[in-house]
Parts: C-alpha cells; structure tokens; sequence
C-alpha cells in the first residue's frame, strides 16, 4: 500500500510540472528580451540615417523626416515593455495556484470513486501469486456465518443453501450441513444429488446410515436409479448391517456407471468380493434386492475401506467423469517420515488429494487410507473429480499433498501431519510423497 501511495504521488507531482512549468514561464523574461530587441534595431536605423545625411547620400528634409519616424516608434517600443511583462505573469500564478490545487483533489476524487480500494488487503491477493496463503479454518468459519445470514433474508437461493451444506460438511459440522442440505432439497425435491448428499450427511451427524438416511437414500435412487452416490451409500447400508447380498447388488449397479479401468472401479471389485466372503455368496450377478426402507436392522460391521469411501467419507461429490477423461492422471508413492511416526496411530485417516498449483484450494482429487497402509502407492484421475469442472485435465499443474489427520475429518487442522510435493504437470508418475511436517 505504501509503495502504491508513493507511485501515485510521483504521477500526480509529474503531471504538475508537465502543466505548471510553461504556464509559469509564458509573458516573463522572454518577452523582456524580444521588445528590447526591437527598440535596439530602431536605434541602429538611426544610426544608419545620421550616416546617409554626413555622407550628403539623403537631402536633409527626407532625413528629418525619417528621423522622427523612428523616434516615434522608439518611444513607442520603450512604453511596450514593462506593459507586456506584468500582466501575463499575474494571471499565470493564480492559474497556476488553481490548477495546482485542482489537480490532486480530482485525482483523490477519482480514485475514491473509481478505485478498488479493496485491491491491498490480503484477500484480494489473486491465488496464483499468493499460493502459499491457505484459507484458514477461521476464515472458513466467518464466511459461513456471513452466507448463513444471508440466507435467513434470501430463502429462496437454492445455490446457496447448498453451498453452506457442502462447507459445513467439509467443517465437519455434519448436523449443520444436514439442516442446510434439507433447506436446499425442500427447494428441490427431487434432485438425486442432494439427496444422496442429504443422506450422507444425516448418516455422518447420527453415526450410521439408518432411519432418516436411508429414506433420503430411496428417495435419491427413485429420482435416478443409476445415481453412482446413492448405490454406493445404499450398498454401504446393507453391509453395516450384514446383509451382503444386497450389498453386492448395490454396487455392482454402482459399477455400471463410473469408467472399466478407473481406479474407484478396482476399488468397488474389492469391496464386492469383501462381501462376497463375509456373505458366503458364489461370483456372479445378485438377485434383486428388496426396498431399502424394508430392510431390518442389524448390528453394525465394519464398513469395506472402499465403499465407504466411494460413498462420501470426505465430503459430498458429484458422479465420476466418462471413460474418455480418465487419462488425465498423477501417481506415486506416499511415505511417512520416520522423526513423525510417533505422532501417528496405525487408524489414524490419511487423505491423498491433487490441488491445482494455481486455482482453487478445493481438492481435485482424493482418496482415503489409513497410516497402517503406508507406505501406499496412488494414482488420482479425473474419475475423482469432486466436481465437474474441477478435473485434473482443467488444469495444466497440480500440487499433491498427503495428511494424517488425527480427527477424520478431510478439512486440515492442528497436529495434523502432512506432506506436498512441488507442482507438478498432469500425466506425472513416480512422484514421491513424504509426510514430514506438523501442522501448527
């Protein structure tokens, strides 16, 4: 701000003295020097007329004559002089005291009304100069306390109400994200997405996807039944309560929607033989599976890494992209440092995401571990995007990060531990991750 200031005060003193300094000279010495150049050139033609009449060249009534001629017009020249300095130059000075004034008052002026006055603080910093500025949680916090208040006096927005749900999940705030979520599904009621989003919530806030969730669930999969969240939560409900062969049903209609060779597809393979084991059942297509809202409730088993995963575990996110954008990707291996190891429990959560270097903060990418599988091998793609416009390929460079995060949740907080490589081009491969710091 200060080398700002002192620019434009630089600009505005140039542009004074573009403007000051020949109106300060116009009407002084030089015009003095012209007029007395004019009377000395008379005298010299007197001088000249004295010669002509001693050298008897002129008769004596042309030389009288001629001499008062120019006598008149010496006295004429002599009286022009102090008349022609004095005036202009009093009347420059008091243009020159208007403008000099005028000029900066309007340059203020403008500024105060044309500026942006707002371009010096440190939010305004653009991301791409600024990339090591992360948003902090309090940050976070105050922008969801302002949006929430504008939209108790705008109710309607259904873009906004949405937007709070998705920040208070990714605050962790589950309960809050629920009841926005519900704002936003009463606007749209049959939107599969925000359904599904709906139902993790309310699963996350009472711990188990039960009662509520799994209303919204039914509710997702009748606006669309091949909606890749709502089957991924649906077959994660049926195998917490140890009903396998739905669990199986579920996912293999999930499958059908998210690219062959992707690796979320590798990873809902292994979630369906996980419950084909636990369940006793032989490869090949499950029978149909009755209503979610039907089905009883049993004790809890532990979910398959996977599916839960896939489900929704770090956050809300939107179906994968098609076949053909899965290209786009960066593997490597991730590696905890050895000085930290003592800081981390073996069922500690690691998330693995991709960040474009110069961009939103928001992951592009992201997969889920815990610190008893380090080190892991990853690869992220666009089948990841937790967003359609936040692929990998909308970006020429991303940032990979790795963090153990000591309360679940994907937001970073203090104690965490984690690990960035540098930027790094889309396509990149044997990148190495090495989780070496704590977060203060």
């Amino acid at each position: 701000m200060i080398t700002f200031v002192l620019i434009a005060a630089l600009m505005v003193a140039a542009a004074l003295a573009c403007v000051l300094v020949p109106l300060l000279k116009r009407g002084r010495p030089g015009g003095v020097a012209r007029e007395a150049s004019n009377v000395a050139l008379l005298r010299g033609q007197l001088g000249e007329l004295d010669a002509d009449l001693a050298a008897g060249t002129m008769p004596r009534d042309q030389y009288e004559q001629a001499k008062r001629e120019l006598e008149q017009r010496v006295l004429e020249e002599s009286q022009a002089i102090p008349q022609g300095t004095g005036a202009p130059a009093h009347s420059a000075a008091w243009t020159a005291a208007i403008l000099g004034s005028a000029i900066p008052i309007m340059a203020l002026l403008l500024y105060v009304t044309l500026g942006n006055h707002d371009a010096f603080t440190p939010m305004a910093t653009p991301t791409a100069k600024g990339a090591d500025h992360e948003v902090t949680p309090q940050q976070v916090e105050a922008m969801a306390a302002k949006l929430a208040a504008r939209l108790e006096k705008e109710p309607g927005n259904v873009d906004g109400w949405v937007m709070l749900a998705r920040t208070y999940y990714a605050m962790n705030r589950h309960a809050d994200a629920a009841r926005a979520f519900d704002r936003a599904v009463a606007l749209l009621p049959d939107n599969a997405d925000l359904l599904a989003d709906y139902a993790d919530s309310v699963g996350a806030a009472e711990g188990g996807l039960r009662g509520k969730s799994l209303e919204l669930i039914e509710r997702a999969l009748k606006a669309d039944p091949t909606h890749w969240k709502a089957l991924a939560l649906a077959g994660t409900a049926a195998f917490e309560r140890k009903d396998y062969r739905q669990a199986v049903e579920y996912w293999e209609r999930m499958k059908k929607t998210v690219p062959p060779d992707s690796p979320i597809a590798g990873s809902i393979d292994a979630s369906i033989a996980e419950a084909r084991d636990l369940g006793g059942l032989k490869a090949g297509p499950a029978p149909g599976s009755p209503a979610l809202a039907a089905a009883p409730a049993a004790p809890a088993a532990p979910a398959a890494p996977a599916a839960r995963a896939a489900a929704g575990a770090s956050g809300p996110a939107p179906a994968p992209q098609s076949p053909a954008s899965s290209g786009a990707a960066v593997a490597g291996t991730v590696s905890l440092a050895p000085a930290l190891a003592a800081k981390a429990a073996p069922t500690d959560t690691v998330y693995v995401f991709a960040r474009a270097a110069e961009g939103p903060k928001m992951p592009l990418a992201i997969i889920r571990k815990q610190v008893k599988d380090l080190p892991i091998s990853f690869s992220l793609d666009d089948s990841m995007a937790m967003a359609p416009n936040f692929a990998l390929s909308n970006f020429p460079s991303v940032i990979i990060g790795a963090r153990v995060s000591k309360s679940g949740s994907a937001a970073p907080q203090s104690g965490d531990l984690e690990g960035l490589s540098p930027a790094v081009k889309i396509g990149a491969r044997d990148l190495s991750i090495v989780i070496d710091r704590a977060l203060p």
